[in-house]
């Protein structure tokens, strides 16, 4: 097996086909998309810690991260509207796939006291959204260079039509369910 996608391909399609019970391999669930987003609250002030978050979540991806700005201004938290407060990056295609072996194989093992993910973190239509305290488990990111310890939400959004399918899909890739 070369990619991910290839495996996919040959052998969850099949797989998935007859035990979900479906007539044709279009309707066999699938990944979509992959968003990363990195929320900066508590340092939106500082450009620097922008520039290195951008960076730095431009390294995990392997595709250029964009900034995010608020929508409305908020007194309390002394934030106002098209203030820089993260930034976020979509991966498709080629790229969804090798982040995705690479999150299940390096990355997610990589973190401390790790048991299995969660598996109530589906949001009723499929996708499903876990949280990464610490970006330093990701290889690309040296250790040395690095000013603060970030987190990042990771949503994983598919065809499927309920939690139950999309639950399939992610197992059959080996995903590290508890």
């Amino acid at each position: 097996m070369n990619t991910y996608q290839e495996f996919y391909r040959e052998n969850i399609v099949p797989s998935l086909r007859e035990r979900l019970k479906l007539n044709s391999t279009m309707e066999v669930p699938r990944l979509v998309k992959i968003t990363l987003n990195m929320g900066l609250g508590s340092s939106m002030g500082d450009k620097k810690v922008l520039e290195s978050a951008q960076k730095e979540l431009t390294e995990i991806s392997g595709q250029k991260a964009v900034l995010t700005y608020a929508k409305k201004s908020i007194a309390n938290f002394k934030l106002r509207e098209g203030m820089p407060i993260g930034c976020k990056v979509t991966l498709r295609k080629e790229k969804m796939y090798d982040f995705f072996e690479k999150l299940i194989k390096i990355s997610l093992p990589r973190t401390r006291d790790f048991r299995g993910l969660n598996t109530s973190s589906f949001d009723g239509r499929g996708n499903y959204t876990l949280g990464v305290k610490e970006h330093i488990i990701f290889p690309e990111i040296d250790f040395d260079r690095i000013d603060k310890i970030k987190g990042l939400d990771i949503c994983i959004t598919t065809s499927a039509k309920n939690n139950e399918e999309a639950m399939e899909l992610l197992k059959e890739f080996n995903f590290p369910f508890k």
